[in-house]
Order: structure tokens, then sequence, then C-alpha cells
């Protein structure tokens, strides 16, 4: 190669100062918004009240839960996580050195502040609900609570977040601030419960890192088998409990609804079981959804006991 071209090749990732505007976005890790952002939008029809009355706060919910407070805890668990990012993925933002420094850090800092300054709009239970968030996000991943080092507590703690608060959150603005009711809460915490065997598949990309580093996951702490048999068992126990609750409602039809996709998901889960690590990526891809998609049937049984 000619010296001019060499002069000229991109700057090497351990002489940056700035993070690159891409690798910032990586960061902040957009495929993951998606569920919490699900979550809001289920919470929204559960309040039964029509989005269209109040779609600016409704749509400010939806950046909250999704661009906003995810991201930050993206950010948040990447910073803390770098070493065993170094082991597991090293062409991560913050261990390739594409967010060189305490960027990665800094940024995670200001998007909390950006994220609880417009939770303040959500009203008290969005606002309420958005600092818990947060709260759990930095717990997860920050000393000295650091949830994630125990996948029991660290699972829970996201799915908490990810899925039970961004629920409440959804009713709570689209009911103008009220707590919802009874029903909704418990449906909620049903579901938060479920994605507790979601955020399990996720750990089996990392069992050998996660070793290194101590961090015990379920399925370094329990071995691949007995944790895919721990994952899928809680996802089932908990679609199972929507259905015994929802079935004196009086709605027969979601209640079929979640029914026909948790029946589907069986012998997905056996599929799954037989060889967990190999197939753990495989389930999230089209067992979850399924789960998810009954989250939404739920939404809809719910319409009219929000408050």
């Amino acid at each position: 190669m000619p010296v001019h071209q060499t002069l000229h090749s991109e700057q090497p990732a351990e002489a940056r100062t700035l993070p690159q505007p891409g690798a910032v976005l990586e960061l902040f890790k957009p495929v993951t918004w998606f569920p919490p952002m699900w979550a809001f939008l289920c919470g929204a029809v559960s309040s039964g009240v029509a989005p269209s009355e109040r779609w600016p706060i409704a749509l400010l919910g939806v950046l909250v839960a999704g661009p906003l407070v995810c991201a930050t805890s993206q950010a948040v668990n990447d910073w803390y996580d770098r070493e065993v990012d170094a082991i597991n993925e090293p062409n991560r933002p913050i261990p390739s050195g594409r967010i060189p420094g305490r960027w990665g850090l800094g940024l995670a800092v200001a998007w909390t502040g950006v994220s609880a300054a417009a939770g303040w709009f959500l009203g008290t239970w969005g606002f309420v609900a958005t600092l818990l968030a947060l709260l759990l996000a930095w717990g997860y991943s920050a000393p000295p609570f650091r949830f994630k080092q125990n996948g029991w507590i660290g699972n829970l703690a996201v799915g908490v977040s990810y899925e039970g608060l961004a629920w409440v959150t959804g009713a709570a603005v689209l009911l103008g601030g009220q707590l919802p009711g009874t029903p909704i809460l418990v449906v909620a915490l049903l579901y938060s419960l479920g994605t507790h065997g979601i955020m399990t598949l996720n750990d089996f990309k990392a069992i050998e890192g996660d070793r290194r580093m101590g961090i015990r996951s379920l399925p370094a702490a329990l071995g691949p088998e007995r944790a895919a048999w721990v994952a899928a068992g809680v996802m089932v126990a908990a679609q199972v409990a929507v259905l015994l609750l929802m079935a004196p409602w009086g709605r027969p039809v979601h209640v079929l609804g979640i029914g026909v996709l948790l029946l589907i998901q069986i012998p997905m889960l056996h599929r799954f079981l037989q060889a967990p690590r190999e197939r753990a990526l495989w389930y999230s891809g089209f067992g979850v959804p399924l789960f998810v998609a009954g989250m939404m049937f739920a939404a809809f049984a719910l319409r009219g006991m929000g408050s």
C-alpha cells in the first residue's frame, strides 16, 4: 500500500477521542427496544381508552419505553460489562474502542437524565414507573447491586422493567395518570415473571464469559439443560396463570387465542429442550413471538377493566 494511503487510513480505535455515531446507536441496541414498546402498547390497549384521544402523550410514552429507558439500560449494561464483552463479543462498541475512554459511562448518565425528564410528562404514575425502570437498569448492571450476577434476581429485574413497568405506564398514561386497576396490575406482573424465562434464553450465548467473570446466569450456574427447563417452565407457567385468571372474565375468544398460542409453543419448547445451547437463539426467534402475541390478546381482554 502506498505511504499516502496508509497515512489517510482509518484512525486506530485506541487513538480515538470521540465515539463513532454509528457505534453510539449500536450501543443503544435498537433491536432491544421492541419488548418494552410492545408492553407499553399492551398497557395502553388494556386501559380501554382509545389512543387517538391522547395520542401525543401515548407517542411520548412509547419513546420513553424504548429509545430512552431501554436504550439507557443497554448503555449501562455495556459499560459495566465491558470486560466480559471483551471475551464474548470483542467487537462491541466499548471493548473495540469505537466508543473510547469513559464515553460509554457518560452516554449512560446523560441518557438517564433525558429519560427521567421525558418521563416527567407522563403523569405521576408514568413518572414513578420511569424512575423505577431507570433504577432497575442501573441496579442490574452497576455495583454495588449488580443484580445480573444472580440469574434469578437479574432476570426478574429485567422482566419487571421491560414488561411490567412498561405495561403499567401505558395503562396509566391513557387513564389520565390514574393507577391502573388490579386486573391490569396482576396481568402485567404475570407477564413480567414469564419474561424471566425469555431473559434466560439470552444468557445461553455467554456461558463461558459469564463463568469466567463470576456472573451466575442460570445457564452458567445450573448448566444449559437445567436452565432450559427453568426457562421453559417459567414461560409456560406465566401463560397458564393468565389463562386461569381470565377464565371467569367472560372473554372466551381471548382465552382461546392465548391458549392456541401456548399450545403451538409446546412442541417448539420440546425441540429446544433437546439441545438448549444450540437452539436457544432459534426459540427466541420463533417461540418467544408467540408469547409476545399472547400479551396483546390479554390486553384486549382487559379493556374496560382498567379503572
